[in-house]
Protein backbone atom coordinates (compact mmCIF):
# COMPACT_ATOMS: atom_id res chain seq x y z
CA UNK A 1 0.00 0.00 0.00
CA UNK A 2 1.32 3.44 -1.05
CA UNK A 3 1.43 5.76 1.73
CA UNK A 4 1.60 9.66 1.75
CA UNK A 5 3.42 11.90 4.64
CA UNK A 6 1.15 14.34 6.83
CA UNK A 7 2.38 17.33 7.83
CA UNK A 8 3.11 16.03 11.14
CA UNK A 9 4.97 13.09 10.33
CA UNK A 10 2.33 10.58 10.56
CA UNK A 11 1.91 8.03 7.62
CA UNK A 12 -1.31 7.84 6.08
CA UNK A 13 -2.77 5.43 3.20
CA UNK A 14 -3.28 6.99 -0.04
CA UNK A 15 -6.37 4.61 -0.89
CA UNK A 16 -9.28 3.62 2.08
CA UNK A 17 -12.11 2.65 2.07
CA UNK A 18 -15.55 4.65 3.20
CA UNK A 19 -18.84 3.83 4.30
CA UNK A 20 -21.07 6.72 3.77
CA UNK A 21 -24.38 5.96 3.04
CA UNK A 22 -23.88 2.27 4.85
CA UNK A 23 -25.89 3.23 8.19
CA UNK A 24 -27.01 -0.65 8.41
CA UNK A 25 -25.40 -1.86 11.37
CA UNK A 26 -25.20 -5.64 9.59
CA UNK A 27 -24.06 -4.09 6.20
CA UNK A 28 -21.63 -1.59 7.29
CA UNK A 29 -19.85 -4.19 9.48
CA UNK A 30 -19.58 -6.63 6.91
CA UNK A 31 -18.40 -4.25 4.50
CA UNK A 32 -15.59 -3.06 6.87
CA UNK A 33 -14.75 -7.13 7.25
CA UNK A 34 -14.54 -7.08 3.70
CA UNK A 35 -12.54 -4.57 2.90
CA UNK A 36 -9.41 -4.93 5.89
CA UNK A 37 -9.43 -8.49 4.19
CA UNK A 38 -8.83 -7.30 0.98
CA UNK A 39 -5.62 -4.91 2.40
CA UNK A 40 -7.03 -1.75 2.71
CA UNK A 41 -5.94 -0.32 6.37
CA UNK A 42 -7.39 3.33 5.68
CA UNK A 43 -11.27 3.19 7.33
CA UNK A 44 -13.35 6.42 7.07
CA UNK A 45 -16.09 7.19 8.91
CA UNK A 46 -18.45 10.09 10.55
CA UNK A 47 -20.46 10.69 13.27
CA UNK A 48 -23.51 11.70 10.87
CA UNK A 49 -23.01 8.42 8.84
CA UNK A 50 -24.59 6.72 12.54
CA UNK A 51 -21.99 3.60 11.60
CA UNK A 52 -19.47 3.66 14.03
CA UNK A 53 -20.21 1.12 16.14
CA UNK A 54 -20.31 -1.40 13.09
CA UNK A 55 -16.82 -0.18 12.03
CA UNK A 56 -15.57 -0.10 16.03
CA UNK A 57 -17.03 -4.02 15.73
CA UNK A 58 -15.36 -4.53 12.22
CA UNK A 59 -12.48 -3.49 13.65
CA UNK A 60 -12.26 -4.95 17.06
CA UNK A 61 -13.29 -8.44 14.74
CA UNK A 62 -10.56 -8.60 12.14
CA UNK A 63 -8.11 -9.18 14.96
CA UNK A 64 -5.51 -6.86 12.59
CA UNK A 65 -3.85 -4.91 15.08
CA UNK A 66 -4.80 -1.57 15.47
CA UNK A 67 -1.75 0.35 15.29
CA UNK A 68 -2.06 -1.35 11.52
CA UNK A 69 -5.21 0.76 10.81
CA UNK A 70 -5.75 4.45 9.81
CA UNK A 71 -9.08 5.31 11.24
CA UNK A 72 -10.80 8.04 10.44
CA UNK A 73 -13.86 10.21 12.16
CA UNK A 74 -15.63 13.32 11.94
CA UNK A 75 -17.34 16.02 13.68
CA UNK A 76 -20.55 16.79 12.60
CA UNK A 77 -22.20 20.70 13.05
CA UNK A 78 -24.55 20.06 15.57
CA UNK A 79 -21.33 19.32 18.46
CA UNK A 80 -19.69 22.51 16.78
CA UNK A 81 -18.21 24.53 19.67
CA UNK A 82 -15.44 23.53 22.40
CA UNK A 83 -17.20 21.85 24.70
CA UNK A 84 -19.54 20.20 22.53
CA UNK A 85 -16.61 19.06 20.60
CA UNK A 86 -15.00 17.25 23.31
CA UNK A 87 -18.37 15.56 24.33
CA UNK A 88 -18.54 14.27 20.72
CA UNK A 89 -14.52 13.06 20.46
CA UNK A 90 -15.31 11.04 23.54
CA UNK A 91 -18.65 9.30 22.28
CA UNK A 92 -16.94 8.88 18.96
CA UNK A 93 -13.94 7.23 20.68
CA UNK A 94 -16.63 5.08 22.65
CA UNK A 95 -18.79 4.28 19.56
CA UNK A 96 -15.61 2.95 17.87
CA UNK A 97 -14.05 1.43 20.90
CA UNK A 98 -10.62 2.54 20.72
CA UNK A 99 -8.31 4.19 22.83
CA UNK A 100 -7.37 7.02 20.19
CA UNK A 101 -7.94 8.42 16.29
CA UNK A 102 -5.69 8.46 13.36
CA UNK A 103 -7.63 11.48 11.58
CA UNK A 104 -10.66 13.25 13.43
CA UNK A 105 -12.14 16.20 10.70
CA UNK A 106 -14.54 19.12 11.13
CA UNK A 107 -17.20 18.32 8.88
CA UNK A 108 -18.41 20.96 7.70
CA UNK A 109 -17.39 24.60 8.03
CA UNK A 110 -20.13 26.05 10.02
CA UNK A 111 -21.04 27.18 13.35
CA UNK A 112 -18.15 28.01 16.21
CA UNK A 113 -15.12 26.12 14.09
CA UNK A 114 -13.03 27.75 16.10
CA UNK A 115 -14.21 26.41 19.38
CA UNK A 116 -13.81 23.20 17.98
CA UNK A 117 -10.50 23.55 16.43
CA UNK A 118 -9.20 24.39 20.11
CA UNK A 119 -10.98 21.24 21.33
CA UNK A 120 -9.04 18.99 18.43
CA UNK A 121 -5.98 20.43 19.34
CA UNK A 122 -6.28 19.69 23.10
CA UNK A 123 -6.66 15.74 21.92
CA UNK A 124 -4.11 16.27 19.52
CA UNK A 125 -1.65 17.46 21.95
CA UNK A 126 -2.60 14.23 24.24
CA UNK A 127 -2.13 11.76 21.85
CA UNK A 128 -5.80 10.69 21.63
CA UNK A 129 -6.01 11.99 18.20
CA UNK A 130 -2.95 11.60 16.11
CA UNK A 131 -3.80 14.08 13.35
CA UNK A 132 -6.53 16.78 12.86
CA UNK A 133 -8.20 18.27 10.05
CA UNK A 134 -11.17 19.76 8.11
CA UNK A 135 -13.35 18.59 5.48
CA UNK A 136 -15.61 20.70 2.98
CA UNK A 137 -13.58 23.67 3.58
CA UNK A 138 -12.73 26.08 1.04
CA UNK A 139 -8.98 27.89 0.91
CA UNK A 140 -10.37 31.15 2.40
CA UNK A 141 -11.90 28.90 5.33
CA UNK A 142 -9.08 26.89 5.81
CA UNK A 143 -5.73 29.47 6.23
CA UNK A 144 -8.85 31.21 8.59
CA UNK A 145 -7.86 28.32 10.71
CA UNK A 146 -4.43 28.41 10.17
CA UNK A 147 -3.15 31.99 10.93
CA UNK A 148 -5.36 31.04 14.24
CA UNK A 149 -4.73 28.11 15.54
CA UNK A 150 -1.38 26.38 16.27
CA UNK A 151 -2.02 23.71 14.52
CA UNK A 152 -1.97 23.49 10.73
CA UNK A 153 -4.96 21.34 9.54
CA UNK A 154 -3.05 18.11 8.23
CA UNK A 155 -5.76 17.04 5.55
CA UNK A 156 -8.87 18.84 3.76
CA UNK A 157 -11.23 16.27 2.41
CA UNK A 158 -13.24 17.90 -0.30
CA UNK A 159 -15.88 17.03 -3.22
CA UNK A 160 -13.08 15.68 -6.20
CA UNK A 161 -13.67 13.46 -8.65
CA UNK A 162 -13.37 13.69 -12.96
CA UNK A 163 -16.27 16.17 -13.18
CA UNK A 164 -14.91 18.45 -10.38
CA UNK A 165 -11.00 18.21 -10.51
CA UNK A 166 -10.57 21.15 -7.50
CA UNK A 167 -7.13 22.08 -9.56
CA UNK A 168 -7.16 25.53 -7.59
CA UNK A 169 -7.58 23.96 -3.95
CA UNK A 170 -5.00 21.06 -4.97
CA UNK A 171 -2.68 23.71 -5.37
CA UNK A 172 -3.51 25.48 -2.39
CA UNK A 173 -3.09 22.72 -0.15
CA UNK A 174 0.07 21.63 -1.86
CA UNK A 175 1.71 24.69 -1.46
CA UNK A 176 0.27 25.24 3.10
CA UNK A 177 1.27 21.31 3.40
CA UNK A 178 -2.11 19.91 3.62
CA UNK A 179 -3.13 17.07 2.13
CA UNK A 180 -5.74 16.48 -0.33
CA UNK A 181 -8.57 13.88 0.36
CA UNK A 182 -11.01 13.23 -1.98
CA UNK A 183 -14.68 12.43 -1.01
CA UNK A 184 -17.25 11.37 -3.94
CA UNK A 185 -14.31 10.07 -6.36
CA UNK A 186 -17.05 8.43 -8.31
CA UNK A 187 -19.13 11.44 -8.29
CA UNK A 188 -21.80 8.84 -6.94
CA UNK A 189 -22.53 7.85 -10.93
CA UNK A 190 -23.83 11.07 -11.69
CA UNK A 191 -22.92 12.50 -15.45
CA UNK A 192 -22.93 8.80 -16.43
CA UNK A 193 -19.58 8.23 -14.71
CA UNK A 194 -19.60 4.74 -15.01
CA UNK A 195 -20.12 4.74 -18.81
CA UNK A 196 -17.70 7.68 -19.38
CA UNK A 197 -16.22 7.28 -22.66
CA UNK A 198 -12.78 8.72 -22.28
CA UNK A 199 -12.32 6.71 -18.78
CA UNK A 200 -13.59 3.18 -20.44
CA UNK A 201 -11.64 4.01 -23.90
CA UNK A 202 -8.28 4.43 -21.06
CA UNK A 203 -9.40 1.45 -18.43
CA UNK A 204 -9.66 -0.69 -21.55
CA UNK A 205 -6.11 -0.12 -22.65
CA UNK A 206 -4.99 -1.35 -19.23
CA UNK A 207 -7.39 -4.36 -18.93
CA UNK A 208 -9.20 -1.75 -15.97
CA UNK A 209 -12.76 -0.59 -15.45
CA UNK A 210 -13.61 3.13 -15.29
CA UNK A 211 -13.65 2.87 -11.16
CA UNK A 212 -9.62 1.58 -11.63
CA UNK A 213 -9.25 4.78 -14.39
CA UNK A 214 -10.40 7.44 -11.80
CA UNK A 215 -8.85 5.91 -8.44
CA UNK A 216 -5.43 5.53 -10.20
CA UNK A 217 -5.40 9.19 -11.47
CA UNK A 218 -6.41 10.63 -8.17
CA UNK A 219 -4.04 8.79 -6.99
CA UNK A 220 -0.98 9.99 -9.54
CA UNK A 221 -2.27 13.54 -8.10
CA UNK A 222 -1.07 12.71 -4.66
CA UNK A 223 -4.68 12.84 -3.74
CA UNK A 224 -6.20 10.88 -1.03
CA UNK A 225 -8.96 8.56 -1.85
CA UNK A 226 -12.01 6.91 -0.35
CA UNK A 227 -14.37 4.70 -2.53
CA UNK A 228 -17.07 3.01 -1.12
CA UNK A 229 -19.06 0.27 -1.79
CA UNK A 230 -20.58 -2.83 -0.21
CA UNK A 231 -19.99 -5.48 -3.21
CA UNK A 232 -16.89 -8.06 -2.70
CA UNK A 233 -15.86 -7.79 -6.07
CA UNK A 234 -16.25 -3.66 -6.20
CA UNK A 235 -14.47 -3.72 -3.26
CA UNK A 236 -11.22 -5.82 -3.89
CA UNK A 237 -11.57 -4.17 -7.72
CA UNK A 238 -11.07 -0.77 -6.35
CA UNK A 239 -7.99 -1.35 -4.44
CA UNK A 240 -6.22 -2.92 -7.50
CA UNK A 241 -5.26 -0.07 -8.74
CA UNK A 242 -1.36 -0.51 -8.02
CA UNK A 243 -0.24 -2.38 -10.78
CA UNK A 244 -0.67 0.13 -13.05
CA UNK A 245 0.67 3.48 -14.18
CA UNK A 246 -1.74 6.19 -16.34
CA UNK A 247 0.06 8.17 -19.42
CA UNK A 248 0.50 11.74 -19.04
CA UNK A 249 -1.72 11.58 -22.49
CA UNK A 250 -3.93 9.92 -20.02
CA UNK A 251 -3.96 12.15 -17.50
CA UNK A 252 -4.20 14.75 -20.18
CA UNK A 253 -7.25 13.10 -21.26
CA UNK A 254 -8.86 12.80 -17.89
CA UNK A 255 -8.26 16.64 -16.93
CA UNK A 256 -10.40 17.54 -19.97
CA UNK A 257 -13.69 16.12 -18.54
CA UNK A 258 -13.05 18.88 -15.94
CA UNK A 259 -16.31 21.43 -15.53
CA UNK A 260 -14.87 22.83 -12.21
CA UNK A 261 -18.43 22.98 -11.13
CA UNK A 262 -19.71 21.18 -8.02
CA UNK A 263 -22.00 18.31 -8.73
CA UNK A 264 -23.85 17.91 -5.29
CA UNK A 265 -24.23 21.75 -3.60
CA UNK A 266 -21.98 24.63 -3.18
CA UNK A 267 -20.78 25.28 0.77
CA UNK A 268 -20.78 29.03 -0.45
CA UNK A 269 -24.03 29.37 -1.40
CA UNK A 270 -26.18 31.22 0.69
CA UNK A 271 -29.30 28.68 0.90
CA UNK A 272 -26.97 25.77 1.32
CA UNK A 273 -25.57 27.39 4.74
CA UNK A 274 -29.12 28.14 5.71
CA UNK A 275 -30.39 24.29 5.32
CA UNK A 276 -26.84 23.14 7.72
CA UNK A 277 -27.50 25.98 10.12
CA UNK A 278 -31.07 24.91 11.04
CA UNK A 279 -29.17 21.52 11.89
CA UNK A 280 -27.26 23.62 14.71
CA UNK A 281 -30.25 25.72 15.78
Amino acid sequence: MKTIKLNNGIEMPILGFGVFQVPDYKECKQSVLMALKSGYRLIDTAAAYQNEEAVGDAIKESGIPRQEIFLTTKLWIDHNGYEATKKAIDTSLNNLKVDYLDLYLIHQPYGDVHGSWRAMEEYYKNGKIKAIGVSNFQPDRVMDIIVNHTVKPAVNQIETHVFHQREEDHAFMKENGIMHESWAPFAEGKKDFFSNKILADIGENYGKSVAQVALRWMIQRDVVVIPKSVNENRIKENFNVFDFELSQGDMNAIKSLDTKETLFFSHRDPETIKWFASMIN
